[in-house]
């Protein structure tokens, strides 16, 4: 029902699938020991979106790594108390200069993805005197090999903007309207 927690779902799963893949035994419970190294990588992967990694955006810090442990990186050095409060400073100004520059980012990602999706989306619109194919609205003596659409009807009534009124060939008008997705341009 929510498309955010169906698509982290997803994510954890593929995720998942390669290393717990066995040919003898598929799942087994290996999962529950690799659930939590395939949670941190999934917190610790950039996003598109907005340009930081989740753990950032919770936390407001990278993550340190094992290998900056093991390696001493400099940000991981031993703790200085004097300069403890001045980097805590510092840090809340990036942290707010970070909060903008990922609405920025995040506002032109969508902005993005919704002009891409409006330039793959073609309008469609009949009008009164075209012929159109319904969708068959009856199961009854349907097989696979049944065409999905029938008839050739005319448009006699645009009623709203996807909505229309429709006549057979005969010219009887059917009483009820149908709407764009239940139809289909005839070309004869």
């Amino acid at each position: 029902m929510n498309g955010q927690v169906e698509r982290a779902n997803n994510m954890v799963l593929q995720g998942l699938k390669p290393r717990i893949f066995n040919r003898l035994n598929k799942f087994g419970e290996r999962w529950i020991a690799e659930l939590p190294t395939v949670l941190w990588s999934l917190r610790t992967t950039t996003s598109r979106a907005t340009g930081y990694t989740p753990f950032f955006m919770v936390y407001g810090s990278k993550a340190i790594l094992l290998t900056d442990l093991n390696y001493g990186a400099p940000r991981v050095r031993p703790y200085n108390e004097q300069g403890a409060k001045a980097s805590l400073e510092d840090a809340m100004d990036q942290l707010n200069e970070v909060c903008d520059v990922t609405l920025l980012r995040s506002t032109k990602y969508q902005q993005a993805l919704h002009w891409y999706h409006s330039y793959q989306v073609r309008g469609r619109a009949f009008n009164v005197g075209d012929l159109v194919l319904c969708l068959v609205q009856s199961n009854k003596n349907y097989h696979k090999f049944s065409p999905p659409w029938e008839g050739s009807y005319a448009i006699t009534e645009v009623l709203q903007q996807c909505t229309y009124k429709l006549k057979t060939i005969d010219g009887k008008v059917f009483a009820n309207a149908w709407n764009i997705d239940q139809l289909c341009r005839f070309y004869p």
